[in-house]
Protein backbone atom coordinates (compact mmCIF):
# COMPACT_ATOMS: atom_id res chain seq x y z
CA UNK A 1 0.00 0.00 0.00
CA UNK A 2 1.32 3.45 -0.92
CA UNK A 3 2.66 5.63 1.84
CA UNK A 4 1.11 9.04 1.09
CA UNK A 5 2.88 12.04 2.55
CA UNK A 6 2.04 15.74 2.33
CA UNK A 7 5.05 18.08 2.27
CA UNK A 8 4.53 21.80 2.84
CA UNK A 9 7.50 24.06 2.16
CA UNK A 10 7.45 27.14 4.40
CA UNK A 11 10.40 29.44 3.56
CA UNK A 12 11.62 32.19 5.91
CA UNK A 13 10.63 35.80 5.32
CA UNK A 14 12.34 39.10 6.12
CA UNK A 15 11.72 41.31 9.12
CA UNK A 16 9.92 44.28 7.56
CA UNK A 17 6.29 44.79 8.54
CA UNK A 18 4.82 43.72 5.15
CA UNK A 19 7.03 40.62 5.13
CA UNK A 20 6.02 39.57 8.65
CA UNK A 21 2.40 40.11 7.64
CA UNK A 22 2.73 37.72 4.68
CA UNK A 23 4.65 35.23 6.83
CA UNK A 24 1.88 35.22 9.47
CA UNK A 25 -0.74 34.80 6.75
CA UNK A 26 1.12 31.84 5.27
CA UNK A 27 1.37 30.23 8.71
CA UNK A 28 -2.38 30.59 9.23
CA UNK A 29 -3.05 29.17 5.76
CA UNK A 30 -0.71 26.25 6.46
CA UNK A 31 -2.50 25.45 9.72
CA UNK A 32 -5.83 25.36 7.88
CA UNK A 33 -4.33 23.16 5.16
CA UNK A 34 -2.91 20.74 7.72
CA UNK A 35 -6.40 20.41 9.19
CA UNK A 36 -7.72 19.42 5.76
CA UNK A 37 -4.93 16.93 5.11
CA UNK A 38 -4.84 15.07 8.43
CA UNK A 39 -7.45 12.43 7.61
CA UNK A 40 -6.24 11.84 4.03
CA UNK A 41 -2.49 11.21 4.29
CA UNK A 42 -0.15 9.09 6.37
CA UNK A 43 2.10 11.93 7.46
CA UNK A 44 2.42 15.71 7.10
CA UNK A 45 5.88 17.28 6.91
CA UNK A 46 6.52 21.03 7.03
CA UNK A 47 9.92 21.91 5.58
CA UNK A 48 11.13 25.10 7.26
CA UNK A 49 14.33 26.45 8.84
CA UNK A 50 12.30 28.16 11.58
CA UNK A 51 12.57 26.07 14.75
CA UNK A 52 10.05 28.36 16.44
CA UNK A 53 7.30 26.80 14.32
CA UNK A 54 7.73 23.30 15.78
CA UNK A 55 5.01 23.91 18.37
CA UNK A 56 2.75 25.84 15.97
CA UNK A 57 2.54 23.02 13.46
CA UNK A 58 3.18 20.23 15.96
CA UNK A 59 -0.12 20.85 17.71
CA UNK A 60 -1.79 19.99 14.39
CA UNK A 61 0.10 16.65 14.20
CA UNK A 62 2.54 17.87 11.56
CA UNK A 63 6.30 17.32 11.82
CA UNK A 64 8.77 20.07 10.94
CA UNK A 65 11.89 19.23 8.93
CA UNK A 66 14.86 21.55 8.52
CA UNK A 67 16.28 21.88 5.00
CA UNK A 68 19.97 21.08 4.64
CA UNK A 69 22.03 23.93 6.17
CA UNK A 70 25.12 25.72 4.87
CA UNK A 71 24.07 25.91 1.21
CA UNK A 72 21.60 27.97 -0.86
CA UNK A 73 18.13 26.44 -0.83
CA UNK A 74 17.36 24.28 -3.87
CA UNK A 75 13.74 23.14 -4.19
CA UNK A 76 14.42 20.10 -6.36
CA UNK A 77 17.30 18.70 -4.33
CA UNK A 78 15.38 19.25 -1.08
CA UNK A 79 12.32 17.47 -2.48
CA UNK A 80 14.36 14.49 -3.69
CA UNK A 81 16.12 14.16 -0.33
CA UNK A 82 12.76 14.32 1.45
CA UNK A 83 11.32 11.53 -0.71
CA UNK A 84 14.33 9.29 -0.09
CA UNK A 85 14.74 9.99 3.65
CA UNK A 86 11.06 9.57 4.53
CA UNK A 87 10.17 6.61 2.25
CA UNK A 88 7.51 8.58 0.37
CA UNK A 89 5.60 6.55 -2.22
CA UNK A 90 3.04 9.21 -3.13
CA UNK A 91 3.43 12.93 -2.55
CA UNK A 92 1.18 15.93 -2.08
CA UNK A 93 3.41 19.01 -2.38
CA UNK A 94 2.35 22.49 -1.29
CA UNK A 95 4.16 25.78 -1.18
CA UNK A 96 3.33 27.65 2.02
CA UNK A 97 0.35 29.92 1.39
CA UNK A 98 -1.16 27.71 -1.33
CA UNK A 99 -4.05 25.31 -0.90
CA UNK A 100 -5.57 26.98 2.14
CA UNK A 101 -8.92 27.41 0.36
CA UNK A 102 -9.17 23.81 -0.88
CA UNK A 103 -12.07 21.59 0.11
CA UNK A 104 -11.90 18.05 1.44
CA UNK A 105 -13.21 16.79 -1.92
CA UNK A 106 -10.33 18.48 -3.75
CA UNK A 107 -7.81 16.88 -1.38
CA UNK A 108 -9.36 13.46 -1.99
CA UNK A 109 -9.12 14.02 -5.74
CA UNK A 110 -5.40 14.68 -5.39
CA UNK A 111 -4.93 11.62 -3.17
CA UNK A 112 -6.78 9.50 -5.72
CA UNK A 113 -4.36 10.68 -8.41
CA UNK A 114 -1.36 9.52 -6.37
CA UNK A 115 -2.68 5.95 -6.49
CA UNK A 116 -1.67 5.68 -10.16
CA UNK A 117 1.00 2.98 -10.63
CA UNK A 118 3.23 5.10 -12.90
CA UNK A 119 4.94 8.46 -12.39
CA UNK A 120 2.71 11.43 -13.11
CA UNK A 121 2.00 14.96 -11.89
CA UNK A 122 -1.26 16.77 -11.17
CA UNK A 123 -0.75 20.55 -10.85
CA UNK A 124 -2.80 23.48 -9.67
CA UNK A 125 -0.99 25.48 -12.38
CA UNK A 126 1.23 23.58 -14.79
CA UNK A 127 2.91 26.82 -15.94
CA UNK A 128 3.78 28.00 -12.42
CA UNK A 129 3.33 25.31 -9.80
CA UNK A 130 2.11 26.21 -6.30
CA UNK A 131 1.00 22.71 -5.33
CA UNK A 132 0.91 19.30 -6.94
CA UNK A 133 0.14 15.62 -6.49
CA UNK A 134 2.90 13.22 -7.57
CA UNK A 135 2.28 9.53 -8.21
CA UNK A 136 5.21 7.10 -7.96
CA UNK A 137 7.23 9.79 -6.20
CA UNK A 138 10.50 7.78 -5.81
CA UNK A 139 11.01 8.10 -9.58
CA UNK A 140 11.63 11.84 -9.09
CA UNK A 141 14.92 11.07 -7.38
CA UNK A 142 16.51 10.27 -10.77
CA UNK A 143 15.45 13.57 -12.38
CA UNK A 144 17.21 16.93 -12.47
CA UNK A 145 14.54 18.97 -10.67
CA UNK A 146 14.40 22.79 -10.79
CA UNK A 147 15.70 25.23 -8.17
CA UNK A 148 12.20 26.68 -7.73
CA UNK A 149 8.86 24.91 -7.56
CA UNK A 150 7.38 27.09 -10.34
CA UNK A 151 9.10 25.08 -13.08
CA UNK A 152 8.27 21.59 -11.76
CA UNK A 153 5.58 20.99 -14.40
CA UNK A 154 7.90 21.90 -17.27
CA UNK A 155 10.63 19.63 -15.90
CA UNK A 156 8.34 16.61 -15.69
CA UNK A 157 6.82 17.26 -19.11
CA UNK A 158 10.24 17.67 -20.72
CA UNK A 159 11.17 14.27 -19.26
CA UNK A 160 8.16 12.70 -20.98
CA UNK A 161 6.16 12.30 -17.78
CA UNK A 162 2.35 12.67 -18.05
CA UNK A 163 1.18 15.94 -16.50
CA UNK A 164 -2.36 17.07 -15.72
CA UNK A 165 -3.99 20.19 -14.30
CA UNK A 166 -6.75 20.68 -11.76
CA UNK A 167 -9.74 22.77 -12.93
CA UNK A 168 -9.10 26.50 -12.47
CA UNK A 169 -10.99 27.99 -9.55
CA UNK A 170 -10.40 30.35 -6.65
CA UNK A 171 -9.44 27.35 -4.54
CA UNK A 172 -6.79 26.05 -6.95
CA UNK A 173 -5.49 29.45 -8.15
CA UNK A 174 -5.18 31.46 -4.96
CA UNK A 175 -1.79 31.70 -3.28
CA UNK A 176 -0.62 34.01 -0.51
CA UNK A 177 2.40 35.54 -2.16
CA UNK A 178 2.05 39.27 -1.36
CA UNK A 179 0.22 41.55 1.09
CA UNK A 180 -2.35 42.30 -1.63
CA UNK A 181 -3.44 38.67 -1.52
CA UNK A 182 -4.28 39.00 2.18
CA UNK A 183 -6.13 42.26 1.54
CA UNK A 184 -8.34 40.49 -1.03
CA UNK A 185 -8.84 37.47 1.20
CA UNK A 186 -10.13 39.71 3.97
CA UNK A 187 -12.31 41.77 1.63
CA UNK A 188 -14.01 38.64 0.27
CA UNK A 189 -14.52 36.95 3.68
CA UNK A 190 -12.64 33.84 2.60
CA UNK A 191 -10.36 31.49 4.51
CA UNK A 192 -10.38 28.66 7.02
CA UNK A 193 -10.74 29.12 10.80
CA UNK A 194 -7.08 29.97 11.48
CA UNK A 195 -6.97 32.41 8.56
CA UNK A 196 -10.17 34.14 9.63
CA UNK A 197 -8.83 34.59 13.16
CA UNK A 198 -5.63 36.07 11.78
CA UNK A 199 -7.41 38.46 9.39
CA UNK A 200 -9.84 39.64 12.07
CA UNK A 201 -6.94 40.49 14.38
CA UNK A 202 -4.91 42.29 11.68
CA UNK A 203 -5.17 45.94 10.68
CA UNK A 204 -5.02 45.41 6.93
CA UNK A 205 -5.86 48.55 4.97
CA UNK A 206 -5.42 49.40 1.30
CA UNK A 207 -5.74 52.93 -0.13
CA UNK A 208 -7.17 52.04 -3.55
CA UNK A 209 -9.27 48.91 -3.01
CA UNK A 210 -12.57 50.77 -2.54
CA UNK A 211 -11.99 52.74 -5.73
CA UNK A 212 -11.20 49.58 -7.67
CA UNK A 213 -14.36 47.86 -6.38
CA UNK A 214 -16.48 50.88 -7.31
CA UNK A 215 -15.24 50.75 -10.91
CA UNK A 216 -15.76 46.98 -11.14
CA UNK A 217 -19.48 47.38 -10.39
CA UNK A 218 -19.99 50.34 -12.76
CA UNK A 219 -21.24 49.38 -16.22
CA UNK A 220 -19.80 52.54 -17.75
CA UNK A 221 -16.26 51.92 -16.45
CA UNK A 222 -13.36 50.30 -18.24
CA UNK A 223 -10.77 48.51 -16.08
CA UNK A 224 -7.31 47.74 -17.43
CA UNK A 225 -5.73 44.36 -16.56
CA UNK A 226 -2.15 43.37 -17.24
CA UNK A 227 0.26 40.62 -16.29
CA UNK A 228 0.43 36.85 -16.16
CA UNK A 229 -3.29 36.29 -16.67
CA UNK A 230 -4.72 32.99 -17.85
CA UNK A 231 -7.31 33.64 -20.58
CA UNK A 232 -9.81 31.42 -18.76
CA UNK A 233 -9.42 33.47 -15.58
CA UNK A 234 -9.95 36.68 -17.54
CA UNK A 235 -13.11 35.30 -19.13
CA UNK A 236 -14.55 34.20 -15.79
CA UNK A 237 -13.71 37.56 -14.20
CA UNK A 238 -15.39 39.49 -17.01
CA UNK A 239 -18.61 37.51 -16.50
CA UNK A 240 -18.67 38.35 -12.78
CA UNK A 241 -18.15 42.11 -12.87
CA UNK A 242 -20.21 44.91 -14.43
CA UNK A 243 -17.45 46.94 -16.07
CA UNK A 244 -15.73 46.45 -19.40
CA UNK A 245 -12.17 45.15 -19.35
CA UNK A 246 -9.13 45.64 -21.55
CA UNK A 247 -5.43 45.07 -21.19
CA UNK A 248 -2.41 42.93 -21.96
CA UNK A 249 -1.47 39.35 -21.10
CA UNK A 250 2.31 39.02 -20.87
CA UNK A 251 5.02 37.59 -18.67
CA UNK A 252 3.47 34.12 -18.25
CA UNK A 253 6.14 31.60 -17.28
CA UNK A 254 8.36 34.42 -15.96
CA UNK A 255 9.73 32.29 -13.10
CA UNK A 256 9.45 28.89 -14.73
CA UNK A 257 11.32 29.91 -17.89
CA UNK A 258 13.47 32.72 -16.48
CA UNK A 259 12.88 34.52 -19.80
CA UNK A 260 14.70 37.85 -19.85
CA UNK A 261 13.17 39.25 -23.06
CA UNK A 262 11.66 42.71 -22.48
CA UNK A 263 7.86 42.97 -22.56
CA UNK A 264 5.67 45.51 -24.32
CA UNK A 265 4.74 47.40 -21.15
CA UNK A 266 8.41 47.50 -20.14
CA UNK A 267 9.13 49.35 -23.39
CA UNK A 268 6.26 51.78 -22.74
CA UNK A 269 7.50 52.42 -19.19
CA UNK A 270 11.11 52.99 -20.26
CA UNK A 271 10.20 55.33 -23.10
CA UNK A 272 8.32 57.88 -21.02
CA UNK A 273 8.94 57.04 -17.35
CA UNK A 274 6.38 56.09 -14.69
CA UNK A 275 4.44 59.37 -14.58
CA UNK A 276 3.81 59.30 -18.33
CA UNK A 277 3.05 55.56 -18.12
CA UNK A 278 0.21 56.10 -15.66
CA UNK A 279 -0.89 59.22 -17.51
CA UNK A 280 -1.40 57.14 -20.64
CA UNK A 281 -3.15 54.46 -18.63
CA UNK A 282 -5.53 57.01 -17.12
CA UNK A 283 -6.32 58.24 -20.62
CA UNK A 284 -7.54 54.80 -21.67
CA UNK A 285 -9.08 53.30 -18.51
CA UNK A 286 -10.95 54.18 -15.31
CA UNK A 287 -8.91 51.84 -13.07
CA UNK A 288 -5.99 49.44 -13.39
CA UNK A 289 -5.12 46.07 -11.86
CA UNK A 290 -1.44 45.40 -12.50
CA UNK A 291 0.79 42.40 -11.96
CA UNK A 292 3.80 44.66 -11.44
CA UNK A 293 6.50 41.99 -11.49
CA UNK A 294 6.72 41.46 -15.27
CA UNK A 295 6.59 45.23 -15.87
CA UNK A 296 9.46 46.00 -13.48
CA UNK A 297 11.65 42.90 -13.78
CA UNK A 298 15.16 43.61 -15.03
CA UNK A 299 16.40 40.71 -17.16
CA UNK A 300 14.01 38.47 -15.24
CA UNK A 301 15.29 39.62 -11.83
CA UNK A 302 13.29 41.27 -9.06
CA UNK A 303 14.33 43.25 -5.96
CA UNK A 304 13.94 41.78 -2.45
CA UNK A 305 10.47 41.00 -1.12
CA UNK A 306 10.71 44.00 1.22
CA UNK A 307 10.59 46.39 -1.76
CA UNK A 308 7.96 44.42 -3.67
CA UNK A 309 5.63 44.15 -0.69
CA UNK A 310 6.06 47.81 0.29
CA UNK A 311 5.16 48.72 -3.29
CA UNK A 312 1.97 46.64 -3.12
CA UNK A 313 0.86 48.60 -0.04
CA UNK A 314 2.07 52.01 -1.38
CA UNK A 315 4.56 52.37 1.51
CA UNK A 316 6.85 54.70 -0.43
CA UNK A 317 9.26 55.46 2.42
CA UNK A 318 10.01 51.74 2.82
CA UNK A 319 11.01 51.11 -0.82
CA UNK A 320 14.78 51.23 -1.32
CA UNK A 321 14.89 50.34 -5.02
CA UNK A 322 14.62 53.71 -6.83
CA UNK A 323 12.91 52.23 -9.89
CA UNK A 324 10.21 50.55 -7.83
CA UNK A 325 9.78 53.61 -5.63
CA UNK A 326 9.27 55.91 -8.64
CA UNK A 327 6.80 53.48 -10.22
CA UNK A 328 4.84 53.11 -6.97
CA UNK A 329 4.75 56.86 -6.37
CA UNK A 330 3.40 57.42 -9.89
CA UNK A 331 0.76 54.73 -9.28
CA UNK A 332 -0.24 56.38 -5.99
CA UNK A 333 -0.54 59.78 -7.70
CA UNK A 334 -2.37 58.47 -10.78
CA UNK A 335 -5.79 60.04 -11.46
CA UNK A 336 -7.32 56.53 -11.48
CA UNK A 337 -7.23 53.87 -8.74
CA UNK A 338 -4.42 51.35 -9.28
CA UNK A 339 -4.08 47.96 -7.57
CA UNK A 340 -0.59 46.43 -7.54
CA UNK A 341 0.45 42.87 -6.78
CA UNK A 342 2.05 39.71 -8.11
CA UNK A 343 0.88 36.69 -10.07
CA UNK A 344 -1.75 35.69 -7.53
CA UNK A 345 -3.45 39.09 -7.92
CA UNK A 346 -4.29 38.31 -11.56
CA UNK A 347 -5.03 34.66 -10.85
CA UNK A 348 -7.14 33.71 -7.82
CA UNK A 349 -7.04 37.35 -6.73
CA UNK A 350 -9.21 38.45 -9.66
CA UNK A 351 -11.86 35.96 -8.62
CA UNK A 352 -11.73 37.19 -5.02
CA UNK A 353 -12.09 40.76 -6.30
CA UNK A 354 -15.15 39.74 -8.30
CA UNK A 355 -16.74 38.56 -5.04
CA UNK A 356 -15.55 41.40 -2.82
CA UNK A 357 -16.64 44.24 -5.12
CA UNK A 358 -20.35 43.44 -4.71
CA UNK A 359 -20.40 43.76 -0.93
CA UNK A 360 -22.78 46.52 0.13
CA UNK A 361 -23.93 47.08 -3.45
CA UNK A 362 -27.44 46.23 -4.64
CA UNK A 363 -26.74 45.88 -8.36
CA UNK A 364 -27.76 42.42 -9.55
CA UNK A 365 -24.88 40.01 -10.02
CA UNK A 366 -26.29 38.66 -13.28
CA UNK A 367 -25.23 41.39 -15.69
CA UNK A 368 -24.81 39.25 -18.80
CA UNK A 369 -27.43 37.41 -20.87
CA UNK A 370 -27.91 33.70 -20.41
CA UNK A 371 -26.57 31.58 -23.30
CA UNK A 372 -29.25 30.19 -25.60
CA UNK A 373 -29.25 26.40 -25.32
CA UNK A 374 -32.20 25.43 -27.51
CA UNK A 375 -35.66 26.21 -28.81
CA UNK A 376 -37.79 27.84 -26.12
CA UNK A 377 -40.76 29.62 -27.68
CA UNK A 378 -43.74 30.50 -25.55
CA UNK A 379 -47.02 31.70 -27.02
Amino acid sequence: MNRIVAAIFHPPMGSTEPETLVDAGRRASTEDLIGLLTSSVDEILVVTPEDSLNLTFGRHDARTIRPQPSRPFHFGETLKRLIADHSIDALLYFGSGAGGLLTGDAIERMVEFTERPELGGLFNNFYSCDFAAIASAPSLVDLDLPKRDNGLGFTLADAGIPCYALPRSIETSFDIDTPTDLVLLRASDRGGPEMRRFLQASSLEHPTLDGICERLTDRSSLVHLSGRIHPGTWGTFEQQVACRTAGIVEGRGLKAYGDARPLLLQHVLREGGPTAFFGRLAGTADAAILDSRPILAVEGRLPPAADRFASDLFLLESIENPRWRAFTQAAAEAPIPVLLGGHSLVSGGLQLLAEACWKGRDLARRLHPEPYTGRDIRT
